[in-house]
């Protein structure tokens, strides 16, 4: 039972919502099917030079129904999900691209770190919960790969959308004096609030500007 916790934490770093963060798109690893019985691949969209899978999209819809259930939450109609993991992929995909484009990139040590921190927070060692992974049906190196593309995507936000928030003094007043919170808080808020804002009319920036061909949609 805490393996399968433990590994909800760690893939929450992809699968918490957007704006604020996307994930790559190597969720989890399909079962093996009987010889004789694989079912042939698709695309399901088309991503400027790029495409999500069929495959792709079936292991995170998966793995977010199981989130679901384990938060004991309703789940919305399979093909609403459907739609709406995919047009999360899609963004996540274009986002990625753009990181790869602007020659982005992930050390290794900056990625052990951040992946043996998600280790720590649950009072693991790396070993260990490369065993919680494993069994929950995942692996350290699908993990790892999550981790290194949440990194990229955070790195472009930080340029793209980050950089274009401001907050005046005179901001700073109004909502201390409003919430009666300290300078620092109301500094955090205030650029959590603009960059939420800021975040989404990006989105639908680059949403605009790329070429998607979303077959899901079309079906």
């Amino acid at each position: 039972m805490r393996s399968r916790r433990i590994a909800t934490l760690a893939l929450t770093l992809g699968l918490s919502a957007l704006p604020l963060a996307g994930q790559g798109q190597d969720a989890g690893l399909p079962d093996a099917e009987p010889q004789g019985r694989q079912t042939l691949d698709r695309i399901v969209a088309v991503v400027n030079d790029g495409a999500i899978m069929q495959s792709e999209l079936e292991e995170r819809v998966a793995q977010t129904r199981s989130q679901i259930a384990r938060q004991e939450q309703e789940a919305p109609p399979e093909d609403v999900l459907r739609r709406q993991i995919l047009d999360r992929m899609i963004v996540e995909e274009i986002q990625l691209q753009m990181a790869r484009e602007a020659g982005l990139t992930v050390d290794d040590t900056e990625l052990n770190r951040q992946v043996r921190a998600i280790a720590e927070s649950n009072g693991m060692t790396l070993d260990q919960f490369a065993d919680a992974l494993e069994a929950d049906g995942l692996s350290l190196a699908v993990v790892r790969d999550q981790v290194r593309r949440e990194l990229m995507m955070r790195q472009l936000q930080q340029r793209r959308v980050a950089s274009r928030v401001n907050i005046s003094e005179r901001e700073v007043d109004r909502i201390v004096e409003q919430q009666g919170i300290s300078r620092e808080q109301a500094r955090q808020a205030l650029f959590q609030r603009k960059v939420n804002a800021e975040m989404e009319e990006w989105i639908q920036e680059i949403r605009r500007q790329a070429f998607i061909d979303n077959r899901l949609a079309a079906s």
